[in-house]
């Protein structure tokens, strides 16, 4: 079995990226993760008002984010994820980075309305 699995290794070729890809996503990440540290500085740290139940899920989102950003980067600057098959996998850490970050903004928003009481 172990033969079988090294041979269908063998056989895959690898697929490189089209010129351009990872610089790209490299640049995509890092705007994102810059931007992820300073909104949650100024959120956490720079923002008046009492936290909530809302305010620390945010923060947990918002922070799971970054993590998330970093190994994507991580993986986006690795050799292997030149191939097809990878950076594939790549642009789905990714996503799960974005969906997380967004969904902390929005609570992180919905938190300081509530807040000011609009």
């Amino acid at each position: 079995m172990t033969e079988r699995k090294s041979e269908s290794r063998r056989e895959r070729r690898r697929v490189p990226l089209p010129a351009g890809y990872r610089q790209a996503i490299v640049t995509a990440i890092t705007v994102l993760l810059g931007f992820s540290l300073l909104f949650l500085r100024y959120w956490n740290f720079e923002l008046p008002g009492a936290w909530s139940a809302a305010s620390v899920i945010a923060a947990i989102l918002m922070a799971a984010a970054i993590v998330l950003e970093i190994v994507t980067l991580w993986r986006s600057l690795q050799i292997e994820d030149d191939d097809e098959r990878e950076y594939a996998k790549t642009l789905r850490w990714f996503l799960a980075a974005c969906i997380f970050l967004m969904l902390g903004l929005v609570l992180s928003t919905v938190s300081y309305y509530h807040f000011l009481d609009l």
